[in-house]
């Protein structure tokens, strides 16, 4: 795969980056909060809690970028290099960070562990949000995927309700990007609730937490139920909580199924343009480099 043949491979990118940014003004505000503060929140307009600057990305494409680069850095996936690549930005003071990532790049830092401790504690969305990286290295070799993306999980978020939905929205991914068939890829996810009945999204009832079970559901529920990527977005975002992960999860999965030409102009214009041609530069390199581990995990 010399060039991105599957044309919506940056879209699931950059859609990442906007329902990041979207997402990040709503993040921990109710939906009442949010139609009082803004009737529908439909602008990429910063603020929230964090104080941003409109465009502004938070941790969930940081940390996606930083897997990335540290792939291509690498020549292949290691994960010396991904723990490395995650100190870096750790230092960098980013504008956000969750506190089961910091621990477990604390814990790789300073004593080089790469498998934190296996914990109820580790069953939020911190691995699911970056693994995008992952997917679109994996496209080739798909055998790869698994034992990739639970590398890279594990230095931060060992649970198996993280594992199991981190590998999920992956091979939802790489079915929407395969044959553009939503009901294929609805299908994978009904297929793990069939085995884990709470992880329905059929009783929606607003659960919107950095839980990663609540993402899969908020997920889930609104991406199927739009019919486009803006309403995918707008639908996720407005349902607060941990809008900018899920928003970005979202804006994945509807890149991946929408493609390029149905990202809104005026939220493309509005992220941070050096994020976006970060965005296309890495997605290129990912899908060219041969798929290998470039050391022994």
């Amino acid at each position: 795969m010399k060039n991105d043949t599957k044309p919506n491979v940056t879209a699931s990118y950059v859609g990442l980056a906007i329902g990041d940014a979207l997402g990040a003004t709503t993040e921990f505000m109710t939906p009442r909060e949010i139609q009082a503060s803004y009737g529908v929140h439909n602008r990429i307009i910063g603020g929230g809690w964090l104080h941003l600057r409109p465009g502004r990305v938070t941790d969930d494409t940081e940390m996606s970028l930083a897997l990335g680069k540290s792939i291509i850095d690498s020549g292949g996936f290691c994960l010396s290099s991904v723990g490395d690549h995650f100190v870096t930005w750790m230092r960098s003071k980013p504008v956000d960070i969750g506190s089961t990532v910091r621990k477990g790049i604390r814990d790789y830092m300073l004593n080089g562990t790469t498998i934190s401790d296996e914990s109820e504690m580790s069953a939020g969305n911190g691995a699911a949000m970056r693994n995008l990286p992952v997917i679109i290295y994996c496209l080739k070799k798909w055998d790869y995927f698994e034992d990739m993306t639970l590398h890279q999980s594990h230095l931060t978020h060992n649970n198996a309700k993280s594992d199991l939905i981190t590998l999920c929205f992956g091979e939802m991914v790489k079915v929407l990007l395969d044959t553009g068939d939503k009901l294929k890829a609805l299908n994978i996810a009904n297929k793990l609730i069939k085995i884990h009945p709470k992880f329905s999204y059929s009783r929606y009832k607003g659960e919107s937490s950095g839980y990663i079970v609540d993402t899969f559901k908020t997920v889930l529920h609104h991406f199927a139920d739009s019919s486009d990527f803006e309403e995918t977005l707008l639908r996720v975002v407005n349902q607060g909580g941990d809008a900018d992960t899920n928003g970005a999860i979202a804006g994945m999965l509807a890149g991946a199924l929408y493609g390029m030409d149905s990202i809104p102009g005026k939220w493309l214009r509005k992220v941070d343009q050096n994020v976006i041609s970060d965005i296309k530069i890495q997605t290129k390199k990912l899908l060219e480099l041969p798929v290998r581990y470039s050391d022994e995990v």
